[in-house]
């Protein structure tokens, strides 16, 4: 009815030679998609629309993310996305919302407030990670995907998290948690899609039975330092990367998507 509603505005301005205000009305009846974690994955995977792709990182003012984290999320998503036109870190140091403790919601408003574009922006993908002070309500949560294109990941609960030989480390674990949250938007695992490969863990949806792949549940967790005592994973195992190949292809069908070829 909405949709129907925006159309008939638009059409009636046409008709009456009016074009002012027709992008404030369509914004206003039809709101963006935001869609849910996968919904941009072919969007990402594929270079048919957005041939570049921008990774803006909104941090406070002491969390800035390592550059080791940086450095890996571009070379994980080069691993796996067909960007030409390259994959870029856009770092900016943003003054949160005096929140000390976060939910899906404050993260999905704050990151609408503070993007610097749309995810779907011309020929450009977007996608946006908050590191704002502060933790998400259920504190063993270090990261989260929120929808399509926006992540947050809590640097305090990350520092709380290193155990007392710092193996891994606090750089170790936002490393990993950061391609962890990348690959939920990717849509793994099994968030927009069916594997043919049994390796979704059933008592956690979405995440890796493997615990040498980065999809691991215990890698977004703060019990990680608990059960990883050396290194963690920060790559996608074999089955991830199968299904990635196997959703680019169209082998497999993607769901829920933003966007299609």
């Amino acid at each position: 009815m909405r949709s129907a509603l925006a159309v008939a505005l638009v059409l009636s301005m046409l008709l009456q030679g009016c074009l002012s205000g027709v992008v404030g009305v369509i914004d206003d009846v039809v709101p963006e998609r935001r869609g849910i974690p996968g919904g941009l994955a072919l969007a990402c995977l594929m270079d048919d629309t957005y041939t570049s792709m921008v990774v803006e990182i909104d941090h406070a003012p002491n969390r800035a993310p390592e550059a080791s984290t940086v450095d890996l999320l571009i070379e994980r998503l080069e691993e796996v996305c067909t960007k030409p036109g390259g994959i870029t870190v856009d770092l900016q140091e943003t003054e949160f919302d005096d929140l000390s403790t976060w939910t899906a919601d404050d993260v999905r408003r704050v990151a609408l407030e503070t993007r610097a574009a749309a995810p779907q922006d011309g020929d450009v993908l977007r996608w946006h990670i908050l590191m704002p002070e502060g933790a998400y309500d259920d504190e063993s949560v270090l990261g989260v995907a929120v929808n399509a294109a926006d992540i947050a990941i809590f640097g305090e609960s990350i520092d709380a998290s290193e155990n007392i030989l710092r193996r891994p480390s606090a750089e170790e674990i936002e490393n990993s948690v950061a391609v962890h949250e990348v690959g939920h938007l990717l849509g793994l695992v099994n968030a927009v899609y069916e594997s043919p490969r049994d390796h979704e863990d059933k008592d956690h949806p979405h995440h890796s039975s493997n615990d040498a792949s980065v999809m691991y549940w215990a890698v977004e967790s703060s019990s990680l330092g608990a059960i990883f005592t050396g290194s963690l994973p920060d790559t996608f195992d074999e089955d991830d990367l199968a299904d990635l190949a196997d959703l680019k292809s169209g082998a497999i069908d993607a769901t829920d998507q933003l966007w299609t070829p």
